[in-house]
């Protein structure tokens, strides 16, 4: 499981994100955190960079966002956090596709959800800056 790849010595909150792209290929991303706890980045802006980097222009068609913890309980599914809701949302403007999102824990229930802008209904977008 990617979770597993994640690097979360601080937190010990390993995030795992899975994207199947249009063109059929699948690409992932872990959590990365740091000493110096701005530094570190989630696992789904590791996932889209990774992805617009290997395959500019391509949607993604679907994104999994799992975790695991020695810590808490992963009983139930987690949510991208704001910084990630705005740039996963940004990524479906910019290929003019919705990202269906399926969050999980390692057991519990799973949420599928149709598109990004579902999770941030007041999205700022590149409009408020023309």
């Amino acid at each position: 499981m990617v979770t597993k790849q994640a690097y979360a010595p601080y937190s010990k909150f390993n995030v795992g994100a899975a994207a199947l792209l249009q063109n059929g290929e699948i690409v992932t991303g872990t959590n990365q955190e740091n000493a110096s706890y701005p530094v570190g980045i989630c696992a789904e802006r590791v996932l889209l960079g990774t992805a617009a980097t290997l395959f500019p222009g391509v949607p993604v068609k679907t994104l999994a966002i799992s975790y695991d913890s020695t810590n808490v309980k992963s009983d139930h599914p987690i949510s991208p956090c704001g910084m990630c809701r705005q740039a996963i949302h940004e990524y479906e403007l910019r290929t003019s596709s919705p990202i269906r999102l399926i969050l999980s824990g390692q057991e519990g229930d799973v949420y599928i959800i149709d598109d990004a802008r579902s999770l941030l209904p007041f999205a700022f977008t590149s409009d408020e800056l023309k």
